[in-house]
């Protein structure tokens, strides 16, 4: 990406869109594709036009409309608003406000728009983390019926679904499609490349810890790592073993409902989520209704597997983070290991790459090369192969059964336009969020992939699979999620211990699915609380059905430490 490529785009389309001259434009897409795509698409030239004219041809109809959608404040999205959306509006005929609010906002909107019926935006790029909301409450359109129905007329022959990464991310146990992805990023480990292959610390580490310094394969390396780097002083600065936040705010939430619990394995086995626990610790029945989430009713938000998960998290933030981070929210955290002063970070979220590749950071070598990588996750004592091991954030385009049809339509062309193959490498290239294969797989990404620390070489790696969103176990995202930054809040400050807080988080979960259960509105596939037992009683149960969860508290939660070579295990996925 070149300084000011924003700003000149941003001119260059905004200066196509004439007020009261709306009109389809071929020559407007011939002049988007010159200047702001070129080569970098995996279409051919006469492909991407074949494409563009698909959309001048199909917004016919609606040429003149000004439509309202709306995302989260993402590079992507940014790229969305300022250069795609007056190139749309060029080539089609179609005003598109683009508008970008917080992540919470986007939540918030669509929820009022789902309880009041009121059309507050045309379309929204929402979270697929809400497939569980979206199929139960059926207050928007599914794609599958959308594209074969009312918008058939207005879906792209291009559009090409199985080329998207994260389909089964947005299809709800129907079978159905509820969303299209528009921008994907994954939590994955991020480390200090320089220092770990540094002859003098390789010496030091293997000497005090009897194997190699390496990518830590579980959190017992993980741990020992930490220990190792924090306290050192390299280059002039203060060095430490790991990097978090623990602010009790909205964004500690995340933290955690964001598959923290799979990693160190509670839930059961299951892709692209665990069955029947999932990393929520929510336990559905055979016909997908919630049960529960306390290990009382099965559950495993509260279990051993999901305690010593937040009981880490809160040990290694206390000895081995900077002292300010306990303090940070997940905006003010990000930027640190850039800062020079982090030697790895279990938690790390691959939308801070493009800030981190930045010339002239502490962490990014003289001729732009980062001096840092990524790399998978390590898991924890609980977790069993076949289980996900991380979680991948999936924006995906939502269309709301409350929005007149024609607006649906116009709006369901944009979102087409923003994810098709004529776009997607060169937004790729912009945000890092990838959603399609054929992208993944570019020529252009081969040649770039040497300055994005392991970016590439990971989405094009068989491990990509094992980092899913939030599942469908899930019945209520918007009123469940909001519970678990105050809950764990109070694990993190101490003012309850983590199992204490634990159970205060499914409980409240569980008070949640019971108003919901009563109230009869998820029909079918609403909760319907199970009987309670004890733990052992749950777990003679899952043991019995050939599943996991909960699982029993193990003897040693501190198994023997694994390592691997970051460029062993490169090698090995290519």
């Amino acid at each position: 990406m070149k300084t000011g490529f924003l700003h000149a785009s941003l001119l260059s389309f905004s200066m196509l869109v004439l007020p009261g001259a709306a009109h389809a434009d071929m020559s407007a897409a011939k002049t988007f594709l010159d200047k702001e795509i070129g080569d970098l698409s995996t279409l051919s030239r006469a492909d991407q036009e074949k494409e563009m004219q698909w959309f001048v041809d199909a917004a016919k109809p609606y040429v003149g409309m000004e439509i309202h959608v709306v995302s989260e404040t993402l590079t992507t999205h940014k790229y969305e608003s300022e250069v795609l959306a007056p190139a749309f509006s060029a080539i089609t005929g179609i005003k598109v406000i683009h508008d970008l609010i917080g992540e919470g906002d986007v939540v918030e909107k669509i929820q009022t728009q789902m309880q009041t019926g009121q059309n507050i935006f045309d379309a929204y790029v929402n979270d697929s983390d809400l497939i569980g909301t979206h199929w139960r409450y059926q207050s928007v359109r599914n794609l599958t019926d959308w594209m074969a129905g009312d918008g058939k007329a207005v879906t792209n022959p291009m559009l090409d679904m199985a080329d998207f990464i994260g389909a089964s991310f947005t299809t709800a146990p129907d079978g159905k499609l509820y969303q299209l992805p528009d921008q994907q990023f994954a939590n994955l480990y991020w480390f200090r490349y320089d220092w770990f292959t540094d002859p003098k610390y390789k010496a030091e580490f293997k000497e005090k810890y009897g194997y190699d310094l390496g990518v830590p394969v579980n959190w017992s390396a993980y741990e020992d790592i930490a220990k190792f780097f924090t306290g050192k002083t390299i280059d002039g600065r203060k060095i430490y073993g790991n990097m978090d936040y623990g602010k009790k705010d909205p964004s500690l939430g995340w933290r955690f409902t964001d598959a923290w619990l799979s990693m160190a394995g509670n839930g059961d086995k299951g892709l692209p989520n665990g069955k029947p626990v999932d990393e929520w610790g929510i336990r559905v029945d055979e016909n997908d209704r919630p049960v529960g989430s306390c290990v009382a009713r099965g559950g495993d938000t509260n279990g051993p597997a999901s305690v010593y998960a937040v009981s880490k998290y809160v040990d290694w933030l206390k000895h081995y983070a900077p002292p300010a981070a306990e303090g940070m929210t997940f905006g003010e955290a990000g930027p640190v290991p850039a800062q020079g002063a982090i030697a790895q970070q279990a938690f790390w979220y691959t939308a801070f790459t493009a800030d981190m590749v930045k010339p002239g950071l502490p962490v990014v070598n003289d001729d732009g090369s980062p001096k840092w990588r990524m790399a998978p996750s390590p898991h924890g004592a609980y977790w069993h192969k076949g289980m996900k091991l991380g979680y991948q954030d999936a924006g995906a385009w939502t269309l709301m059964k409350s929005t007149p049809t024609k607006r649906a339509q116009a709006a369901w062309l944009y979102a087409q336009f923003v994810t098709s193959k004529t776009v997607d490498v060169k937004k790729s290239h912009v945000g890092l969020t990838f959603i399609r294969q054929s992208t993944i797989m570019d020529k252009s990404f081969t040649k770039r992939a040497p300055a994005l620390g392991g970016l590439v070489e990971f989405y094009r790696s068989p491990a990509r699979v094992q980092w899913t969103p939030t599942g469908t176990n899930v019945p209520d995202y918007p009123k469940l999620a909001q519970l678990w930054w105050q809950n764990i809040g109070d694990a993190s400050s101490g003012a309850k211990t983590v199992q204490a807080a634990m159970d205060a988080l499914c409980a409240a979960q569980e008070k949640v699915m019971h108003r919901i259960e009563r109230a009869g509105v998820q029909g079918e596939f609403g909760p319907k609380l199970a009987k309670p037992h004890d733990l052992k009683w749950w777990n003679a149960y899952a043991v019995e059905h050939g599943t996991l969860a909960p699982q029993l508290k193990l003897d040693n939660e501190k198994p023997k430490p694994v390592t691997i070579d970051y460029d062993t295990l490169i090698a090995s996925w290519q």
